[in-house]
This record gives C-alpha cells, sequence and structure tokens, in this order.
C-alpha cells in the first residue's frame, strides 16, 4: 500500500494504524490529486479523533497551505458533502473550499445541487452570513430557486451599495463568483491575500460596481456636509456597508483606476470631519477601513489623501490611531514600486531655491505681495513685496486674501507629506530592487521639481550598456551619462559595489558636505556569517539581548512590521514580530519574550530571525537563510539591528538594576560593534579631521578616546556609554533631550553618533564641566 493509500485509511479508518514516522509524513511523495483526495478526508476528520489520526490532518492541511491540490470528480462531490456535515456538527463551514475543489477539478464538474442546496438552506436560517460571497455561488449550483431566496436574503436592510453589489455578484458567471468568493471577508480588520484580489479585478461586472459605489459613498458624505442628509456622528455607512466599500477600494486601488485621486478629494474629508463643528466623524470604521486598503494596495495619492486628512481631523483619538497605521501603509507603498514614485507637479517650476540650488518654486500674486513656496528637503511659505522677502504674513493679506493664505498653507502639508511617502518609498524599493526607465527616471523623478532636491542626493546606478552599470551621485555631477530612454535605472546600495567604491562615495559626501534623504552610502551591510550558515534556518546573532519592550513594539510599528502586544499574561509572553519584503514575495520574523518589569519599564529578551518565502498558492515557506537573496536578508538584518541597537539596556548610561539584567548590561555595554556601530565609526573617521577637538580624539577599536585635562576617555561606539583611563572607571553622563549643538555636518541622521559627538565636545573640555555630579566623577580616580 502506497503513502497515499495508507494516510487515507489512517484518516477514514479509526482502527488502522500508522508507523512513527508516518505520523508526520512526507507529503512530497503525493500528487496533487492525491492531494486533494487526502485533504477531503482531513476535512471530514471527527473533533474527537486520536492524536496520531489529528497529526496527519495538520501534515495534510499544512501541505494543502503551500500547494495547489487538484480534486477528481469525485472528491469534488465529498467535498461538499463534508462541509454539509460540518455545518450539521460545528454550526459552519468554509464554503470557499467546496469551491474551490470545484474551480481545480481533473474530470467533468460533478452535480453537487444536492448537498448545495443543503448549505443555502443553512445559511439562509442563521442569523448573519460570513461568507455572502460564496453562499451565492453555492446556491447558483444549487438552483436559479436557492439563488433568488439567497439574494433576497443578501439584500434585506443592508442599503443600496450593498443590495447592488449582491444583485451584481448573482448575475456573474460561476467562474466569476467563485473568483470573487476568495475575497469574501466575514470580519473587515483581516484581507485576503494579494494574489486572490488580484484574481477578483479581472472581473468587468465587479469593477463597475466598485466605481459605482465609491462614489455613491461620496455622493453621500457631500449630501451630509450640504445638510442634505441628518449628521449622526458614525452613522453615515453601515457595517456592511464599510466592508463592501473597503472590498471595492481595494479592486480599484489594485487596478490604480485614473479617477480614484478626485474621489479621495470629496471621500476621505467626507468621512473624517463633521459638517459642523464636533469632533465626531461620519463613520470612523470607513475612514479606518480606506487605510487598511492602502496597506493593501497604496498610491502616493491616498497616502497623501490620508496624511492631509490626520491634520484637519477634530477627532482627539483619530490622528494617534493614523499615524500608527500610516506606519504600515508607508511600507506597504515601498514595496509597491509601480506606483510609489508617482509625484504631481500641482504647479511648481524648477528655480532657485536658494544659492545656486534647483528645486521646485510656486508663486502667486495677492494684492501688492506675492506668494512663494520653495521646495529643498520640505516645502516652506514664505511672502515677498517688490522683490524684498518679509518676515510673516502681511496684514493685507491676511485680511483681504485669506482663502489663498489657507489654499497655500494647505499645499505645503500636502507636498511635504509627498514627500515624506517619496522617501520612504525609495528606501523601501531596495529590497523589491526597483528599476526604472532612464527617460522617465530623469524627468519624473531627477528633473520633477518636487522630487529633485531629494533624488539628486541619492547615488543611482544608470546601466549604460547591457550588464555595465554607472553610478552616479546628481547633486555632485554636472552631466548625467547618455543612455537610451530605455536603460535600467535603479538605486545603488553598497552590497553591490566594492569597498574602495563605497569609501569613495563617503568621502565625496563628506568633502561636499552632501546630506542624503536616507542613510544610503553609509548604509550597513549584513552578509550571512558562519554561524548562520550553521544553524541553516535561522539566526541567532541578535539573540539574548535585554531590551526596553515598549520602545521595541514602538519601533517595529514605525518600520512597518507586524507584532502582538507582550505581557505578562497568558498567552503573552511571545510573539514574533514580522515583515513582508521584496514585493511581498519575502517575510522575515523577528522572535522575542517577555522578560520582567524594571521598575515602571517592560523587558523582553531577543530570539532568533527566521525568513520565509511566498509559496504556490500564497502561503509561506520556511527558507534557509542561504537561499534569501543578500539584500532582503541585509535590509531585514538591518531593522532588526536598530531595535536591538536602540532599545537594549546596555545603551542607558544610568542603569543601576542588578540581577542578570545588569549582568547583561556589563558585558552588553562594550561589546563588540554590531554593523551599524560599524558604520558610527566610519562616519566619526571622515568628521573627526573637520572638528576643532580632532587633536584631542582617536579611534580605537570600538572605542572614540578623547583626550582631556582631568583624563582620558573611552566612548563606546555601539552603546556611547564611557569608561575613563587608567583604571577603567565608568563615567555615568545622562544625555539632555538634545544631543548636539546642530554645528556639526553629519552625512546621515543618527542619534547615537550626535550622543558619541556631543560626549566627546564635552570630555574634550573637561576643565570647562559645571556639573558637578560629572565632575564628581571626573575627579574621584583622578
Amino acid at each position: 500500500m502506497d503513502l497515499a493509500a495508507r494516510l487515507t485509511r489512517a484518516l477514514t479508518d479509526p482502527d488502522f494504524t500508522l508507523g512513527d514516522d508516518e505520523r508526520h509524513p512526507d507529503l512530497s511523495q503525493v500528487s496533487d490529486e492525491e492531494l486533494g483526495s487526502l485533504f477531503v478526508a482531513a476535512h471530514r476528520l471527527d473533533a474527537s479523533a486520536t492524536y496520531p489520526r489529528t497529526a496527519v490532518r495538520f501534515a495534510v492541511e499544512d501541505a494543502a497551505r503551500e500547494r495547489q491540490p487538484r480534486y477528481t470528480p469525485d472528491a469534488c462531490r465529498r467535498m461538499f458533502e463534508a462541509l454539509v456535515e460540518r455545518c450539521q456538527e460545528r454550526g459552519g463551514a468554509d464554503l470557499t473550499l467546496g469551491l474551490g475543489a470545484l474551480e481545480h477539478c481533473t474530470g467533468p464538474l460533478p452535480d453537487v445541487s444536492e448537498p448545495a442546496r443543503a448549505l443555502v438552506g443553512f445559511w439562509l436560517e442563521r442569523d448573519s452570513v460570513r461568507q455572502p460571497y460564496a453562499l451565492l455561488a453555492v446556491a447558483a449550483l444549487a438552483g436559479d430557486g436557492h439563488l433568488r431566496a439567497a439574494v433576497e436574503r443578501l439584500t434585506r436592510e443592508v442599503g443600496p451599495i450593498v443590495a447592488d453589489e449582491i444583485t451584481v455578484i448573482a448575475g456573474l458567471t460561476p467562474a466569476e463568483q467563485t473568483l470573487l468568493s476568495g475575497i469574501d471577508r466575514d470580519r473587515r480588520f483581516v484581507s485576503p491575500l494579494a494574489h486572490l484580489w488580484r484574481r477578483s479585478a479581472d472581473s468587468p461586472a465587479y469593477v463597475a460596481f466598485a466605481r459605482r459605489a465609491l462614489e455613491a459613498a461620496a455622493d453621500r458624505t457631500d449630501a451630509i456636509r450640504a445638510g442634505e442628509i441628518p449628521y449622526r456622528a458614525d452613522k453615515a455607512f453601515g457595517d456592511r456597508e464599510v466592508t463592501s466599500l473597503g472590498q471595492a477600494l481595494r479592486v480599484a486601488l489594485l487596478r490604480d483606476e485614473p479617477w480614484l485621486p478626485e474621489l479621495f478629494e470629496r471621500l476621505l474629508p467626507g468621512v473624517a470631519l463633521a459638517p459642523t463643528a464636533a469632533r465626531t466623524l461620519p463613520s470612523q470604521a470607513l475612514l479606518y477601513e480606506v487605510v487598511r486598503a492602502a496597506e493593501d494596495f497604496p498610491t502616493p495619492e491616498l497616502v497623501a489623501a490620508i496624511r492631509t486628512v490626520r491634520r484637519t481631523v477634530r477627532h482627539a483619538g483619530v490622528p494617534k490611531q493614523l499615524d500608527k497605521m500610516l506606519k504600515k501603509v508607508d511600507a506597504a507603498l515601498a514595496e509597491r514600486t509601480e506606483v510609489a514614485l508617482r509625484l504631481p507637479r500641482m504647479g511648481f517650476e524648477t528655480a532657485s531655491t536658494g544659492g545656486s540650488a534647483l528645486g521646485g518654486v510656486l508663486r502667486r500674486t495677492a494684492g501688492d505681495h506675492q506668494a512663494v513656496v520653495r521646495v529643498a528637503e520640505t516645502a516652506t511659505l514664505t511672502w515677498e513685496k517688490d522683490g524684498r522677502a518679509l518676515r510673516s504674513v502681511p496684514a493685507a493679506v491676511r485680511r483681504d486674501h485669506a482663502a489663498l493664505v489657507k489654499e497655500l498653507r494647505d499645499l505645503v502639508k500636502r507636498v511635504n507629506a509627498q514627500l515624506v511617502t517619496l522617501v520612504r518609498a525609495l528606501e523601501g524599493g531596495f529590497t523589491a530592487d526597483a528599476v526604472h526607465p532612464y527617460g522617465w527616471w530623469r524627468t519624473e523623478l531627477a528633473g520633477h521639481p518636487l522630487a529633485r532636491t531629494l533624488v539628486r542626493r541619492l547615488i543611482w546606478e544608470i546601466e549604460v550598456a547591457p550588464g555595465e552599470w554607472r553610478a552616479v551621485l546628481p547633486e555632485a555631477d554636472e552631466q548625467l551619462p547618455d543612455a537610451p530612454d530605455d536603460a535600467s535605472v535603479r538605486l545603488w546600495h553598497p552590497l553591490r559595489s566594492a569597498p574602495e567604491a563605497v569609501r569613495a562615495w563617503r568621502d565625496l559626501l563628506i568633502e561636499r558636505c552632501i546630506r542624503q534623504p536616507f542613510k544610503q552610502a553609509f548604509r550597513e551591510i549584513y552578509l550571512l556569517t558562519p554561524a548562520e550558515e550553521e544553524t541553516r534556518v535561522h539566526s541567532n546573532r541578535f539573540a539574548a539581548h535585554l531590551v526596553r519592550y515598549r520602545t521595541m513594539f514602538a519601533l517595529f510599528r514605525a518600520r512597518g512590521w507586524k507584532s502582538g502586544r507582550l505581557g505578562p499574561w497568558d498567552d503573552g509572553d511571545g510573539d514574533e514580530a514580522e515583515r513582508t519584503l521584496a514585493a511581498g514575495e519575502w517575510r522575515v520574523r523577528f522572535f522575542h519574550t517577555w522578560a520582567d518589569w524594571a521598575g515602571e519599564d517592560e523587558l523582553a529578551s531577543t530570539d532568533r530571525v527566521r525568513f520565509d518565502r511566498r509559496a504556490e498558492g500564497g502561503a509561506w515557506c520556511e527558507a534557509p537563510l542561504a537561499d534569501v537573496p543578500p539584500l532582503v536578508f541585509s535590509e531585514a538584518m538591518r531593522d532588526v539591528d536598530l531595535f536591538v541597537g536602540v532599545t537594549s539596556i546596555a545603551a542607558d548610561p544610568d542603569w543601576a538594576d542588578g540581577g542578570p539584567a545588569r549582568a547583561y548590561w556589563e558585558r552588553a555595554s562594550f561589546a563588540e560593534l554590531t554593523e551599524s556601530a560599524a558604520a558610527r565609526r566610519d562616519a566619526l573617521q571622515r568628521i573627526l579631521p573637520r572638528l576643532k577637538i580632532a587633536g584631542r580624539c582617536t579611534l580605537d577599536g570600538r572605542f572614540l578616546v578623547v583626550r582631556g585635562d582631568l583624563r582620558t576617555y573611552r566612548i563606546h561606539l555601539g552603546s556611547g556609554n564611557i569608561l575613563m583611563e587608567p583604571d577603567a572607571a565608568y563615567l555615568c553622563i545622562v544625555p539632555a533631550r538634545r544631543t548636539g549643538d546642530g554645528k556639526v555636518f553629519l552625512p546621515f541622521e543618527d542619534d547615537r553618533l550626535s550622543l558619541v559627538l556631543s560626549k566627546a565636545m564635552l570630555l574634550a573640555a573637561d576643565t570647562e564641566i559645571t556639573d558637578e555630579s560629572i565632575l564628581m566623577q571626573i575627579k574621584r580616580g583622578a
């Protein structure tokens, strides 16, 4: 008896005994058709089955998630019968399993009308229907009468938008109904996998409904604003309407429909701002559903519209929630490279923004005065009269042109929102290895009046000949290389360059005082280590650290990672933070556990890092570290290094707790440098010769050594903690809220680098220190 037959027997016969090695079988040996039959048998397994049988069921279900089973006509019929049994025994069943079996049937479709009628009858008697799309598809299999009954039930008291949706789906072909059933959601907080939305976006009838529904929603909010519909807080749309509109919006966003930006200008303020001065919203639920749709399929126009609304919404708690959600949206937009870098010109022209720098400029006349909006790193609004800059808005302009002042201030906010989105999208494109046509890049990025001052401070690679890439920094190169318009352009990454080329770019940035929008030339790179080759499927590189958990949890959100909240409660002691990369093809998971309280702080302990690859059908499959693309691996580990480096208690100069936490602090405070600290050392090597204290500073391994008049100090480049010579006594300096005077040029933003420099400047002039708590420590052993 072969493996498939033995497993089928084990699932259907409680008296059949499997060998120990068969309880966790290798299902790669069975065909897709055999897997389909096994999956049906596993689905019919009784809930009270013994462990060996349930272990086989779990193995079969896992294999079905990773592969696409095929079903014989008999297996399709048995799947529908299993669904009826599940409804009778457990009060419900996943109808999409039956539809999926028919979709992947290996022969003529069987007659399943009898079990389909039983399923429809069961759901029509329920108070609520969890899968309306799937129910309509099953009702169509049951016959016209059952389909009409299902439509009547599902359109009862749901409003015109949902009624339109149900009518449209009922009129689709069985194949289209099956496709749409994949995006059916019983809870709008959980979104199906992206490939299911892509299939659904190919239905012309549903696409037409999506536009009608969203425009009807905008018409309703317009009517509420005009007073034609009485305003009631959070009552503009019902629950099912919110879900339907969210699904319609996702389909439209996936297709990147050209009519969406104009709709956002109406719908977003319409759901977020009451027509009165009230601090409530017409529909907080729909506002959040729009943002969740943006997490799935963001566009720069929608992200900018959400940020604009976030600044104007009056409800006290909504902006904070939107900020959290926008972190995920930004990360998702960075992965959607085909739309992420699209930027409107908004009437700006390229002109001088100060000195010889060229950026975007917009001029508007207001009587005898002129408004000037300039875009460099950010957008700013100034006023001029007769070519002379004024310090504030003129009184005459405030009085006679109040609408223009408001319009331009709103424009500045919108431009700055676009610039933030652009920077995050550019940086996030690293893992997708985003490539752009040279002609488009030259006009729409490097030459765009809003984007140029950001884009030109980044290093780009242009494929001047097949396989020959030339790196350029537009801010420092007067002329871009000659290349065809269809030549490829991508962001330069140090991982792809020789060490001498990386050093040359770093030297140039320091020499020209060019500050990049994000860390690029000084970007850390993370290569697979021998230890990680040994562990094969996981990395312990950042394991066994004690971190401030609340701060790390906030960083997860800021960097677009998803994680549950840990705490000293049941099932709250461990979790894995995760982020998808490379346009959704890879996932990284960072394991961590709740450790203890430290005063009012919570501590967590870090653990291993794992990677998963997207398998056929959308499931995740754990991958060996050696199979992870180097850029994906490096960028993921860079995030984990950030989480640990910023939140480790080793970076707390005032740590005083005892026990294991103190032992960790003493060990980690002056440990070997991580890649992020090594990049800090490289930057210091170039910055120090330009400082007045250069003669008092040297770099020695992991320390910056500063010679004061009272003592010599060793500042650790990772933690920023200080040891004093000659006795290696610890010096505690708790930094003020601002660490640095802002006068030293830094090629990238790094709070720890600023902290190290500020401590170095303080200690180089240690005779001028007036803080008695610091002086006491210095003089104690001097």
